[in-house]
């Protein structure tokens, strides 16, 4: 199995067996489509839904705000054969993490729940909101995807003690 990883501003489409697609999620949110016929599928990941009227962006910077992820996201899998109609989504992410930060991840999954419904495409179960980070892994070709919340995941194995040479710690 091929693991290709996506981060922030970034997205990724498949349509051939034997690859996951794989992204870290705090309140940014991940949509992954999907084209059962085509067996065509993509992930993207943004930062933010959408822009402030005001603000004035680079070229660079679209690809963070989901209103360009989608769209660059449903080009790219047309591209390989998708047909917009038959397009299912699935989104995660939108945890509010840091109090101090507001309801970012509360308005950036809104923001895809919005998108989708405005679009047409239909949408499966999701994984939206909560405290905590998650790991999204989708399989383009067979159409699953699977969402691991940090506090589900299995704690890291203790490190082992190592030993002490003089003042400095060997690692």
């Amino acid at each position: 199995m091929h693991r290709l990883a996506i981060v922030q501003g970034e997205h990724a489409v498949v349509a051939e067996p034997g690859v996951v697609i794989t992204t870290l999620l705090g309140s940014c949110v991940a949509v992954c489509l999907h084209d059962a016929v085509a067996r065509v599928g993509g992930m993207n990941h943004f930062l933010l839904g959408e822009p402030g009227a005001e603000q004035l962006l680079r070229d660079d910077e679209m690809s963070r705000y989901g209103v360009h992820a989608m769209e660059l996201l449903i080009n790219a899998m047309m591209a390989r054969g998708a047909v917009r109609q038959r397009l299912r989504a699935r989104i995660f992410g939108g945890a509010n993490i840091v109090a101090g930060l507001g309801g970012i991840g509360s308005d950036n999954a809104a923001f895809a729940r919005r998108f989708m419904a405005v679009e047409g495409i239909a949408t499966g179960a999701c994984d939206l909101g909560g405290t905590t980070a998650r790991r999204v892994e989708f399989r383009p070709w067979e159409g699953q995807v699977r969402s691991i919340r940090a506090d589900d995941a299995p704690p890291p194995a203790p490190v082992p003690h190592l030993p002490r040479a003089g003042d400095i710690d060997l690692f």
